[in-house]
């Protein structure tokens, strides 16, 4: 497991490369280490680069860079967002290092976790707001799929949605009480009165009965969490989760 301090001598040296790259126009600290004071010593390396011309061009060298001798990546994946490629390592030690390629003219935050290097940002955007509507169709439609696949046979299927029936029930209570939603980063930030029936969502075994006692408990936490967002929209869901999901309405 990396420490710290060699985190920080991996994003110091990867600044460096920024700077002396004639390509690259800005960089960016981004995520939990943005500012001093903030991370903890399992937090990983995020950096946005502003390029100039084609992203792909200085993607393709900073890649060899970073499977090179000096940082020995062991594997990598994509994450495409418009003209924005994140690029995301695997370093030795189980450090990863998060780099985001984009072209200069859209160099700038994408939230509050953004500290300039060098370069020119662009100004912070106003956070789009997240409709409850998209978490609950989420949650529905997994109970719906959940059901089919115990109903099917395939145990392990009915288990990976059942859980992400739960993720969303955490999302819709994220929203409601203000914490960041995605990837369950407010997750622990909520009251047990909320984490509390989730327990009773958790999958023990591939076995019928349990499958169906887990899905029952997460019907019911997810209508109840769209019945403090949504009242009518609960009214109407209720009758199917009891029946596909086995809530208790």
């Amino acid at each position: 497991m990396f420490t710290p301090g060699e985190r920080d001598r991996v994003r110091a040296r990867l600044l460096g490369l920024a700077a002396d790259d004639e390509e690259v126009t800005g960089a960016a600290v981004t995520g939990s280490l943005a500012f001093a004071g903030g991370g903890d010593r399992w937090s990983d390396i995020d950096l946005v680069l502003g390029v100039r011309g084609v992203p792909s061009t200085v993607l393709a060298r900073w890649t060899g860079w970073l499977y090179g001798p000096e940082f020995g990546a062991l594997h990598h994946w994509d994450l495409q967002a418009g003209a924005t490629v994140y690029r995301v390592f695997l370093l030795p030690g189980a450090l990863e290092a998060d780099l985001a390629f984009t072209p200069e003219e859209e160099f700038g935050p994408r939230g509050p976790q953004w500290r300039t290097v060098f370069g020119v940002a662009g100004p912070v955007p106003d956070p789009e707001p997240v409709d409850p509507g998209t978490p609950a169709g989420l949650g529905w439609h997994h109970v719906l799929h959940a059901a089919a696949s115990i109903d099917r046979g395939r145990l392990w299927q009915a288990e990976h949605w059942i859980g992400a029936v739960r993720t969303q029930v955490i999302a819709l209570a994220c929203l409601r009480l203000g914490h960041p939603a995605a990837y369950a980063k407010g997750a622990h930030l909520l009251p047990e009165e909320v984490t509390e029936p989730l327990r009773a969502t958790l999958v023990r075994s591939p076995e019928p009965a349990e499958l169906r006692r887990a899905l029952a408990a997460a019907a019911t936490a997810l209508g109840r969490e769209v019945d403090r967002a949504d009242p009518a929209l609960a009214q109407r869901l209720w009758p199917v989760l009891v029946e596909r999901g086995g809530a208790a309405g």
